[in-house]
Order: C-alpha cells, then sequence, then structure tokens
C-alpha cells in the first residue's frame, strides 16, 4: 500500500447521509454514488498505539448514501468537527482500509490527541476517479 498521508480536518458543516441498512462496506464498486459507513472502535483496541487489524473496527453503527433533497431530519451525519482525515484515490479493500485506519490512530496518538471511539469510512467519485476516505474524530 502508498504511504497514506494523513491531515487534520476541521468539517465547519456536517454531511447528510440517506440509511441504508444493505450496503456492503468492503465492497463498493464504481457508480455506486457516494457513500459513508460509520464504525465503532474496540474500546481496548482503540487507544492502543498497534491495534490488531482483525478486531479493531468492532460495529457497523449506519451505513448511508448521499442523496440530494433528502430531508435532513431522517438522515444520518458525518458531524461537523476536528478529524484526522486519510484518503486513497482508489477503491480498498478491508484489508487496506484497515492498515490505513491503524495508520490513522498511530499518527494521532502520536501527535497526543484524544480520539474518538469511531471511524468514519466514506466512497466518492471525484476528479475522475474513485476516492476511499477515513475520518476519525478527536479533541485536543
Amino acid at each position: 500500500m502508498v504511504k497514506v498521508n494523513i491531515s487534520r480536518l476541521n468539517l465547519v458543516s456536517p454531511l447528510y447521509y440517506t440509511l441504508e441498512k444493505d450496503f456492503e462496506p468492503f465492497g463498493y464498486k464504481e457508480g455506486d454514488g457516494e457513500k459513508l459507513f460509520c464504525f465503532e472502535l474496540d474500546e481496548t483496541q482503540a487507544m492502543e498505539f498497534d491495534p490488531g487489524k482483525t478486531d479493531f473496527l468492532k460495529n457497523l453503527v449506519f451505513s448511508g448514501r448521499a442523496e440530494d433533497g433528502a430531508d435532513r431530519r431522517l438522515c444520518m451525519e458525518l458531524p461537523q468537527g476536528n478529524y484526522l482525515f486519510a484518503q486513497q484515490r482508489e477503491i480498498l479493500g478491508w484489508e487496506e482500509i484497515a492498515g490505513m485506519a491503524v495508520e490513522v490512530q498511530q499518527e494521532g496518538l502520536w501527535q497526543r490527541l484524544s480520539l474518538g471511539g469511531k471511524l468514519y469510512l466514506r466512497y466518492l467519485f471525484e476528479d475522475g476517479c474513485c476516492v476511499t476516505q477515513l475520518f476519525r474524530p478527536y479533541e485536543e
């Protein structure tokens, strides 16, 4: 896998997604549209410098699709706030996403940030290619 660039991102406005229950988080294909998946992280692994990849992503909290004109009161959201952010300009599988999530966590711990217990996985089509993005909330 290519070196992951991790940056701090201040999301000033939430992103909204229509709730969908039958999405497979690691089976995204070009043409599927913009999707968001929210995972809870294993509590014991969420603050380890070298967490186990297989147990790291615990529960899928929700999955959703971006839709113009959706009623925001019925949507799930990627909340506004501070995130460690990483992306790759390709669709990644489970193994690569888990590895990228570990790198994001290591960077946050190295920076002595208070990391949140959720991880957001977002897929979208941008500038002519598919993109995989990770968002991990933090506080300073």
